[in-house]
């Protein structure tokens, strides 16, 4: 016996069956009636009792098509729906010549459907009239009955066919959860990266927290990949591992590139060549720099003071240079294909977490033990060229922060704080803007559109 379900066929396979509801979609012109000829490459279908019989005439095939439509429309014992698509121009679709021959004037139906014609669509409509407080009771209830329908349909093997309708799937009507023990212990320092101070203070609590805490980060791209080849490279140059010469630089690059995963073959050709360009622009800037690199991918550990917190920074600078007066100078590499704006770099959070580290202890070890001063710190967009004014395309975009004076670098101190106050209080909110669009976490974030089911 087969279960209730609705059953998709072909006109020709409904014969002899029938049913209380029937509905008979796509009734074209061109598509019913279908006047092209029938058969295969060898003509099979004229092979008769007689030898070889004419092929169907038009007329014939419109005769056959009708008959066919008869009995796809004779199926219902009850209602018949019939549907067809009609565009506003005459060259455009249009309904079947057969729907005249119904008896029936069409109803127009113009607009969007008031939901998706889907289970999940219906699921969530009467997921969302159940808690409606504008609703009636008699609506509610309806809409609860049918809810508990579908929760008890199962397959074969008793596992739910929709487990969203049962109420124990609906996350929104929980409280949310609180956990006994914290992530972090309040009498020991606040462990943070630079990169992730931006993210807590400027960007995303709850990416972050998705990200560094849950580790559920998606994997790694071939954008990041590009990065990390060209920051390794920079660095093999600056410790002198490698000569600060193209050719090499490419040989080198040659050798690892096949590793990262591109879409297509074009694609990983396009972005070799921007590597190429990206190499080209380090190397000019690494001999015009003017500075001497003391060192390269420098590890630091440091602890600040940040209000009531202390927050300890770990990182590593790309680059530790020395300038012409003896001062510290931070450079960080950048590969990616957009870059700050120049009121974004003066307070740009990496950049002066770099600079309080070295005015802490970061670089002391490369500056033969003596606490240095800092001279400053920049961002070098190895993907941009620089402007005319600045020397052309040939070198990068430098983007530069100023020192932060001694005792004016509050703006920072109070970013760690707001960081490190979000992490032990556990205030990890989502917050909107343009990260939104590369974030791994949209479809379960309560502050996109696309999320927002996950609580409601």
């Amino acid at each position: 016996m087969r279960p209730d379900a609705v059953r998709l066929m072909t006109a020709h396979r409904s014969k002899g069956l029938e049913w209380r509801l029937v509905v008979v979609a796509g009734v074209q012109e061109g598509l019913w009636p279908d006047l092209r000829r029938r058969g295969s490459l060898l003509e099979a279908d004229r092979i008769g009792r007689d030898g070889i019989a004419e092929p169907l005439t038009p007329g014939a095939l419109l005769s056959e098509e009708r008959r066919l439509f008869y009995v796809a429309a004779t199926r219902a014992r009850e209602r018949l729906v019939v549907t067809a698509v009609k565009a506003p121009a005459d060259d455009g679709d249009q309904p079947s010549r057969f729907l005249t021959e119904l008896g029936v004037e069409p109803k127009d139906v113009t607009g969007r459907p008031r939901r998706p014609l889907s289970v999940a669509a219906l699921v969530a409509e009467l997921r969302a009239t159940t808690v409606d407080p504008g609703a009636s009771d008699a609506l509610r209830e309806a809409a609860a009955r049918r809810l508990a329908r579908l929760a008890a349909l199962g397959d074969a093997d008793g596992r739910p066919l929709v487990p969203a309708a049962h109420p124990h799937r609906w996350w929104g009507m929980f409280e949310p959860t609180a956990s006994a023990v914290p992530l972090r212990d309040r009498d020991k320092p606040v462990a943070l990266s630079g990169s992730a101070l931006d993210q807590l203070a400027n960007t995303c609590a709850l990416q972050w927290f998705l990200g560094r805490e849950v580790k559920a980060d998606a994997p790694a791209t071939a954008a990041q990949g590009f990065g990390n080849v060209v920051h390794v490279l920079a660095d093999e140059v600056a410790s002198g591992r490698t000569p600060a010469d193209l050719d090499v630089l490419m040989e080198r690059l040659d050798s690892v590139w096949d590793a990262l995963a591109f879409d297509a073959p074009w694609k990983s050709d396009q972005e070799k060549e921007h590597a190429r360009v990206a190499l080209e622009r380090f190397l000019q800037w690494h001999v015009g720099s003017g500075r001497t690199p003391v060192a390269s991918e420098h590890a630091f550990d440091v602890t600040l003071e940040a209000g009531p917190y202390e927050v300890r920074v770990r990182g590593s600078m790309d680059r530790v240079e020395r300038d012409g007066e003896g001062r510290a100078y931070v450079v960080d590499f950048k590969t990616g294909k957009q870059a700050p704006t120049a009121a974004d770099v003066a307070r740009h959070p990496q950049l002066a977490v770099y600079q309080l580290a070295v005015r802490e202890g970061a670089a002391d070890d490369v500056f033969e033990g003596v606490r240095p001063d800092v001279g400053g710190a920049e961002l070098v967009q190895l993907r941009q060229g620089a402007a005319k004014k600045d020397g052309g395309d040939t070198l990068p975009k430098v983007q530069a922060q100023e020192p932060l004076p001694e005792g004016e670098g509050d703006w920072i101190g109070g970013l760690l704080a707001t960081a490190a106050g979000k992490v032990l209080d556990e205030r990890f909110t989502p917050t909107t803007g343009q990260h939104c669009t590369h974030c791994a976490f949209r479809a379960s974030c309560s502050a996109r559109p696309e999320g927002r089911q996950v609580v409601e």
